[in-house]
Parts: structure tokens; sequence; C-alpha cells
């Protein structure tokens, strides 16, 4: 077993905070002291989130000892998404709105979380995670907005720094370029996006998987 399938094997938000690892890129902070974040940045990255109805993404998942896997996220409003790993990895990550699942292909296991007991709710569900429980990390750039967001009643459910860049053609303006996931465990794990497409159709049965210990869909 992989180093990052063992990942999965811990509590989801080692994972996800869902599937994530990287330190935010250096190149994002200033070494001097830091720059206060401008009023209304935390608006922008909520905006960023509302403004995706649909959106495919290929991604890179980088665990703490640098080992790292690919695959295609698709995303979809409200609460939905996939994480469809490269070839010879024998899982899936999927949310179909209201649980979040890992199923194991190799060991025939599923296992489920309700999606609010995980830090991807402040992706799947901005309006709540990110307003209530996110606050902004200063980077020294002004095309750059970090948003930490954690539950601090629940440490168990882990923190997940969001990374947004100023991008045109986003919706609000601004694109989620990767976030970094930290469990209770001090496990950290990376996500990082690139080639980001959004308002394509997405059918409902993305979210949908083959159940390793029977034959029906889930």
């Amino acid at each position: 077993m992989t180093p990052l399938i063992s990942l999965f094997r811990k509590p989801l938000t080692a994972v996800m905070a869902g599937a994530a690892a990287i330190a935010v890129p250096a190149a994002l902070f200033v070494p001097s002291q830091p720059v206060e974040a401008a009023a209304g940045d935390l608006d922008k990255a909520v905006a960023a989130l509302r403004g995706i109805s649909t959106m495919r993404a290929d991604f890179t998942q980088t665990d703490r000892s640098g080992k790292s896997i690919s695959g295609v996220l698709t995303l979809k409003r409200p609460g939905k998404i996939r994480f469809q790993y490269e070839k010879g990895v024998p899982f899936v990550v999927v949310s179909n709105g209201k649980s979040l699942y890992l199923v194991d292909y190799e060991v025939k296991q599923v296992e489920r979380w309700p999606i609010s007991n995980s830090p991807l709710g402040a992706l799947l569900d901005p309006n709540r995670d990110v307003k209530r429980y996110g606050k902004l990390v200063p980077t020294g750039n002004p095309n750059v907005i970090s948003v930490e967001v954690r539950d601090p009643k629940r440490p168990e459910f882990g923190v997940i720094t969001l990374i947004f860049n100023r991008d045109a053609k986003a919706p609000g303006g601004y694109a989620l370029t990767n976030w970094v996931a930290l469990d209770a465990q001090n496990n950290r794990t990376t996500v990082r996006l690139r080639n980001q497409r959004y308002g394509m159709a997405v059918a409902e049965n993305t979210f949908r998987f083959t159940d390793p210990r029977k034959s029906s869909r889930r």
C-alpha cells in the first residue's frame, strides 16, 4: 500500500481538508513584517467559491513526505465533488452533496463521513464555513488571497488553508489554485489545481460510485 493510500486510512481531515499538502509556496509571502490583508478580501474569496456552479481541474496531491499522485477534480454546487485519481490508483473520493466517501477498490472498502466533519466543507459550502470560521492570512501580494478555515470548538476537524490568485476569467475574479490541509495529528497534505474550467455541464452520475462490496451503485 502506498503512503498516500495509507494516508486515507487516517481521519478524513488528514486527507481532505480531503484530499490535499505542500506548504503554501514561499513566493506568496514576504520575509519582512506581514502585510495586513485588504478589507473585503474574505468576501472576495467567498464570492469566488460561490461563483462556481461547476468546475473541472487537473490536480496534484502531495503528502508530507513528498509523495504525489494526480487526477481530475470535478465540482458541482451544491456540495458535490469527485477526485478521480490517475490510472493505477485503486481509490476514489466522492461527495454526493450530503456525505463524503472514500472508496478503496484494492481492499473492497467504503468509508463515509458527513461533509460537515471535513475541512472540505469550506470548499463545498463556503457561505457556511468560510464566513463563519475563516480568517485571512497576510500574503504580501495584492493578487493573492489566503484564507485559513478552522472550527476552534472542533479541532479534530482539522484546518484547511485556501489560496486564491487574481484571475479575470474565474468566477468572482479569483481562481482557487491550491489548498493545504492539516489534521489534528499535524499530517499535512496539499492539492494544487491547474487547467481550471468552469460552467460545463456535469451529469449527476459523476458523483456516484461502484460499490466494491456489492454490485449496486451508491
